[in-house]
């Protein structure tokens, strides 16, 4: 198996952000192809109406994931087995995650940490969604939480001792 490389389709963060966390995520998955994924910045009312349209959820979320596969977590994706995701670059699209950054500035407030980890770690949050990570249980939100920190980590934003979401 092969550790994937990553790459986001980003408009937003600076060039040198989205490099750094495409090199973070390395090593999360594997596939025999690139991974691609978009990352999309929004305000409160975007993510409102589209946490209704997709999810029947009239609210204001912090993130939003669409996978664009299933049954990938942990497993080797193929881009034999997903080739409709396949783009003109030859990487294979696992979702997108859409970042509501006026909730990220007020929870970043909120848990004591800066802006910036807020983002990366919603975005971290959101690609893991889309690799097929969860956390409807205790083992599967321990599991995704240390895949978590071990993003952040690597990119220096990671906190001893933080208690996450």
């Amino acid at each position: 198996m092969t550790r994937a490389e990553f790459f986001a389709d980003c408009e937003g963060l600076p060039e040198e952000d989205v490099r750094r966390l495409c090199g973070a995520l390395s090593g999360i998955a594997e596939a025999d192809r690139p991974l691609l994924f978009e990352l999309v910045f929004v305000d409160g009312e975007e993510i409102r109406a589209l946490n209704l349209s997709q999810r029947g959820i009239d609210k204001i979320t912090d993130v939003l994931s669409f996978p664009t596969m299933e049954g990938i977590k942990g497993q080797l994706i193929s881009s034999e087995e997903h080739a409709e995701e396949l783009d003109e670059a030859d990487r294979l699209l696992i979702g997108s995650v859409v970042i509501n950054k006026e909730r990220a500035r007020e929870q970043a407030e909120e848990y004591g940490h800066s802006f910036e980890r807020e983002l990366f770690y919603l975005a971290v949050h959101g690609v893991l969604h889309c690799l097929g990570y969860d956390h409807e249980t205790e083992e599967e939100r321990a599991e995704m939480r240390a895949k978590e920190e071990e993003v952040l980590r690597k990119m220096g934003l990671s906190v001893d001792g933080e208690e996450g979401k």
